[in-house]
């Protein structure tokens, strides 16, 4: 890590956000990313480093991968992706990539045409 990168970022730029209690540094997650966002911290036991924000594609593979639940995406990134929905009669949220995705809708909509 050189001088001029910032891990971690707070503000707008921030898609990720670690517990640190809960984080035990075993970088699960960093090895799942497909996108090599983050490295692995230098310091034992730490969470990862975060270095390349805009490479993200907020598959959320490194959330599911994490077995501490230390890790979740950054709400205002979360809203800015078209790949992430709710089922509005129960909360629940859906990406692409996803482990257990929703079964695909076979029912033809409903309506006059």
């Amino acid at each position: 890590m050189n001088a001029y990168s910032i891990p971690n970022p707070n503000g707008p730029s921030r898609i990720l956000s670690f517990d640190a209690e809960k984080c035990v540094g075993c970088n699960k997650c960093v090895n799942v990313c497909p996108c090599d966002v983050m490295i692995p911290n230098p310091k034992p036991g730490r969470e990862p480093i975060v270095l390349f924000t805009e490479e993200c594609w907020f598959c959320g593979g490194c959330v599911e991968e994490c077995p501490f639940g230390a890790l979740t995406l950054v709400t205002p990134a979360k809203q800015r992706v078209s790949t992430v929905w709710k089922r509005k009669a129960t909360g629940e949220e859906f990406r692409v990539g996803m482990k257990n995705p929703l079964p695909p809708n076979t029912k033809p909509p409903s309506g006059n045409r």
